[in-house]
């Protein structure tokens, strides 16, 4: 399998970047945490070692994860939780044409990336035709936006109380939830079923084939599924925290629902565990990606990173990433701010800033070799009038090769640190790697910097002063 690969050298820009010799320092100490996560962490996890205080919580689970599910549903292919998350999408894709995932932070980040970069990009406009009857997909319980929620129910039909009458105006709900205490996706999922229950016109067993949720063993999402005898719910495993989640049932249910090969997406995760665990530190790209970025931060008072994706397919994998940087690393005065920008479109907004303001960025570039679709030239005219006919021949991949190159140029010549995040194509073995690849360069990070990259307890405050804002205890 062709990996992701790593080139740090635009970083190597004399006084305001780095020297070589600075990262093939560190690199031994990142080989000692490597070894402690592949070797004392997964102790821990499998209870052969006590966990100390420090490393409570140990959400470490998710790094061992791909690998056992695979195994999982090669040993059981119908049993398994992959054959019953594949037999539930077979289901929705006879009987619905929209499906509704509600979840907030890393309960619905990881889907929406997945659906933006491996479904064609107008994938909910397509016909049911086109989409191979796969459903379209739409995500609520992220917020408390009144009039997004309302324009949703309003597209789902729920102002008409009408019955469903076929699957054409059938709809199904994915409510994701560790707890089922999150108050956003708490208040959704009560809308959204009782507009579920009209469209199913009292139907009760009809409704509860159409709600499945993804939840812990214990909680009150748990108890509702419980208490309603819901047929098909999915675990979000022990020790997997919100945002280290994308790979189970969390990211692969919506997944499997789009038709997304999921079996590729996790064969991308183990394939980038073992570059992590067998590649040596300098060619390493997940030990030598942190040891670039943090020495940037460290020595040069680079602390915000900005991930700049060079495709719009990418957009919601960097905000994902945006999550995942900010509450493992955001702790005790610490970690580095985190950016997502798409270009070349954020050239004509961001880019003056990046280029001639503060030196306290680094650009970690997210570039794709080849696209889903074959390329686009810009094509002939005979009159010429927009003066385009010099590269009527030049494609939008050769555009977009040669606006990367012109910026990286532009960055380095000004002594702005890049980087290189090659991707050989947006498919979900590819966004298996790169889920991977910076859940586990986040974690090597953490211990790095001292800290237990897990837990946000930074969050809760807000959710105590609303709930006290509310009048509830």
């Amino acid at each position: 399998m062709e990996m992701l690969r790593f080139d740090p050298s635009g970083a190597y820009v004399g006084e305001h970047g780095l020297q070589a010799a600075q990262v093939t320092a560190l690199l031994p100490r990142l080989h000692t945490i490597r070894e402690q996560i592949c070797g004392p962490e997964s102790e821990m996890l499998a209870g052969k070692r006590p966990i100390p205080a420090e490393y409570d919580p140990l959400d470490a689970a998710f790094f061992p994860l791909p690998e056992k599910l695979l195994a999982e549903y090669q040993a059981d292919r119908k049993g398994s939780e992959l054959g019953r998350i594949f037999k539930l999408a077979h289901q929705l894709h006879a009987a619905v044409d929209r499906v509704v995932v509600l979840g907030i932070g890393g309960s619905y980040m990881g889907a929406k990336a997945l659906m933006d970069s491996c479904c064609q990009p107008f994938f909910n406009e397509l016909s049911r035709g086109d989409r191979g009857s796969k459903p379209r997909m739409y995500f609520e319980g992220n917020n408390v936006d009144n009039d997004a929620s309302q324009g949703l129910l309003h597209l789902l039909g729920a102002h008409h109380g009408k019955v469903a009458a076929d699957e054409l105006q059938r709809w199904a709900l994915v409510v994701i939830s560790k707890s089922g205490g999150t108050l956003e996706t708490a208040a959704a999922l009560r809308q959204f079923m009782s507009a579920l229950e009209k469209s199913c016109g009292g139907d009760v067993e009809a409704f509860k084939k159409l709600l499945i949720p993804v939840t812990g063993e214990t909680g009150k999402l748990r108890n509702l599924a419980n208490e309603l005898k819901v047929p098909e719910t999915f675990p979000v495993p022990d020790g997997v925290g919100g945002r280290f989640s994308v790979l189970s049932a969390v990211g692969l249910v919506p997944a499997a629902i789009l038709g997304l090969d999921v079996v590729k997406l996790l064969e991308g995760a183990a394939a980038m565990n073992r570059h992590f665990r067998e590649a040596p530190p300098e060619e390493n790209i997940v030990l030598k990606y942190v040891a670039v970025n943090h020495l940037l931060e460290t020595l040069r008072g680079c602390n915000v990173r900005i991930l700049s994706v060079w495709s719009k397919a990418l957009e919601s994998a960097g905000l994902w990433y945006d999550q995942l940087l900010a509450e493992s690393l955001g702790k005790d005065l610490l970690g580095a701010m985190p950016l997502t920008t798409v270009n070349t479109r954020d050239l004509h907004s961001r880019h003056q800033q990046h280029q001639q303001g503060r030196r306290d960025k680094v650009i970690n570039n997210l570039i794709v070799d080849k696209y889903r679709f074959d390329p686009l030239p810009v094509g002939r005219r005979n009159s010429d009038p927009d003066s385009l006919n010099d590269i009527a021949d030049k494609t939008l991949p050769d555009i977009m090769k040669a606006a990367i190159d012109g910026t990286n140029e532009a960055l380095r010549s000004d002594g702005r640190p890049t980087t290189n995040l090659f991707m050989p194509r947006i498919d979900e073995t590819y966004m298996g790697q790169f889920f991977q690849m910076m859940m586990l360069a986040t974690v090597v990070e953490g211990r790095l910097l001292g800290m237990n990259p897990y837990g946000q307890p930074g969050v809760e405050a807000y959710k105590k002063n609303m709930s006290r804002l509310l009048g509830r205890k």
